[in-house]
């Protein structure tokens, strides 16, 4: 009889980390967190935020989403920010508005970040910080469309000048022989 507990209990455990490993996999990116102090109405204003930028923000059991990752081949360092009460944001494509998000909001509120599992690489608390303060993906590609775009456009000016130049000249020396 009691082995018949234990395979049930064993088997919602593998559905525990099982169902974790599907959460995961919709992610590219992990940002992790204590979410200690914060109230269920702030838990709430958070995840609104971190939706609008397409995120989601989970509470995890350590163990599972230990387990998940590995299985997943994710770095171990992963295992380190999976300690006390954590909760993970998943970015399913660009995470810097998502990490910018937590910081703007850890201003206000007791939320700590622990670290960030970004494009395979993993950082501590202060490497993500400092990654929320650069650019996104969206405004560096604006920018570079905006670095590509001027020699074009100086071009285009350099071009049209000539006529517009020549047609100046052209009025002026008839205005010449209109006075004279």
């Amino acid at each position: 009889m009691k082995q018949g507990y234990e395979t049930r209990v064993n088997d919602s455990k593998v559905a525990a980390v099982d169902a974790m490993k599907e959460l995961f996999s919709g992610a590219s990116d992990y940002i992790f967190t204590d979410y200690r102090g914060l109230t269920v109405s702030q838990i709430s204003q958070l995840r609104a935020k971190l939706r609008e930028n397409g995120a989601d923000f989970r509470v995890v059991k350590n163990r599972f989403a230990r387990i998940a990752f590995q299985q997943m081949e994710k770095p171990d360092d992963v295992a380190d920010y999976l300690t006390g009460p954590t909760a993970v944001a998943l970015a399913p494509d660009d995470s810097a508005p998502v990490v910018k998000a937590m910081v703007e909001f850890a201003k206000g509120a007791p939320l700590e970040l622990k670290g960030a599992l970004v494009a395979g690489q993993v950082y501590n608390a202060e490497q993500a910080v400092a990654f929320s303060k650069l650019p996104s993906r969206d405004e560096l590609i604006a920018q570079l469309m905006s670095v590509m775009q001027a020699p074009v456009q100086n071009f285009v000016y350099a071009v049209n000048g000539v006529p517009t130049k020549l047609v100046r000249t052209l009025q002026a020396v008839a205005d010449q022989k209109a006075e004279g």
